[in-house]
């Protein structure tokens, strides 16, 4: 097996940081040259560019035919790993190439990729490097890639996540769709926000040009938890004709997180962005966020959807304001016409009489479409269990524990916890 870095003994020691980094880069691009009889360059050195890396990793593990393996970097580590493939039929783990410690090339685009690992102290860390053979190679390979990575965020959903170590983002197989008949919703409003959204997305935009709306739009979705404001979002991104981003925020979004979230959506536009709990933005990069809405960065054609639980906590100025989030609307809890239809569309009735279901329509009067969906585990569990359903003594004891969640008080008066 060629290697980049051998060992000729076992007490050969090689050097550490840039030396090693840039003895390395050397033997890569020594490697490239003499394989391909072409001379390549350095494009990017420690920079991980999500697109380019998402789409070689998918590469590699779809063995495309165009992508060779040159050799491994340093001898005696990784050449191949494992991972674990749960989209399938059956889930298995899979033997796949390494991606550190080895240099794959794409043979006709004269592109390369290599995760070279280097010392820090103690610790082994990866560098990224990308090499081209000339920077027409790399633009040419670059507008591939942009097509590319626009239909994959068609078929999958892009997730960004902000965590301790910065912004995480994947593409996840979409594995259940969400369709527009299956969100339960007020008739009027529900109409309103798909028409918005297929006038957004059509081919031709002649609408936004010829009344002078600027090409990007908002809007809130905010409610009690569990009345669908995250099913219509996964509906709205499942049923729409272009890429969905999904973004949480957390207490580790940063200014920096903001700033690659919006440039990668700039990069994939016309494309849907939903922002779940954007409550939960921390105080101190509010600003920066409705700054980055607003200022010339902020290319049209994102349609930003924001959801929240708790309306009163978001910033005044999100409202209201065009780049921003232009309208709002209420998740409230199910009126009793949503309850009828959700508890049909549940097979209830697989469970219970005609009677039993009327008195679920009318006693789950303050139900969440969640609690609906606790109430009907709950009777399928005891109907499993027993052969019988009592119905109204699990909607008393759901209503109770709902209580109880609400004020906290989850001590019984006899020293037991609250739950059955």
């Amino acid at each position: 097996m060629v290697s980049i870095i051998s060992f000729e003994n076992e007490n050969n020691q090689s050097a550490s940081g840039y030396p090693a980094l840039s003895m390395t880069v050397k033997g890569i691009l020594d490697r490239l040259e003499s394989t391909y009889n072409e001379t390549y360059e350095v494009f990017t050195i420690n920079e991980y560019h999500f697109e380019l890396w998402s789409l070689f990793e998918e590469d590699l593990m779809t063995n495309n035919d165009q992508l060779e393996h040159v050799a491994m970097i340093v001898e005696k580590m990784e050449r191949y790993s494992f991972t674990y493939d749960a989209e399938g039929d059956e889930p298995i783990y899979k033997v796949k190439q390494a991606l550190s410690n080895n240099v794959y090339a794409y043979r006709d685009q004269g592109i390369a990729f290599a995760q070279i690992p280097i010392m820090d102290g103690a610790h082994l860390t990866n560098v990224e490097c990308v090499f081209a053979t000339s920077s027409l190679a790399m633009e040419r390979f670059l507008e591939t890639i942009k097509g590319r990575l626009w239909q994959k965020s068609r078929n999958e959903l892009l997730i960004f996540t902000d965590g301790m170590d910065g912004l995480n983002h994947e593409h996840q197989p979409i594995t259940k769709r969400v369709k527009r008949e299956d969100v339960l919703l007020k008739h009027e409003i529900k109409e309103e926000i798909y028409q918005m959204l297929d006038c957004f997305f059509e081919e031709d935009r002649s609408f936004f040009e010829t009344y002078q709306i600027p090409y990007k739009r908002g809007i809130l979705l905010y409610g009690p938890p569990g009345n669908g404001k995250t099913t219509l979002a996964k509906s709205i991104a499942h049923t729409v004709d272009a890429p969905a981003a999904y973004w949480q925020i957390t207490e580790f979004t940063s200014s920096e997180s903001i700033a690659q979230v919006f440039q990668m959506a700039n990069r994939l536009a016309p494309i849907i962005l939903i922002i779940e709990d954007i409550d939960s933005m921390p105080d101190g990069v509010r600003s920066y966020f409705l700054n980055t809405l607003d200022g010339a960065t902020s290319k049209e054609g994102i349609f930003l959807i924001g959801t929240t639980n708790y309306p009163e906590e978001i910033d005044p100025g999100l409202m209201n304001r065009a780049g921003r989030f232009d309208r709002g609307y209420e998740f409230a809890l199910p009126d009793e016409s949503l309850r009828e239809q959700y508890v049909h569309e549940k097979k209830f009735d697989k469970l219970l009489s005609p009677e039993e279901i009327a008195a679920v329509i009318k006693h789950s009067e303050g139900f969440s479409f969640a609690q609906l969906n606790e109430l009907f585990v709950s009777c399928a569990l005891e109907s499993h269990q027993k052969g019988t359903v009592d119905l109204y003594r699990l909607i008393k004891r759901m209503k109770e524990d709902h209580k109880k969640s609400k004020t906290g008080k989850w001590q019984e008066e006899d020293g037991q916890l609250g739950f059955y």
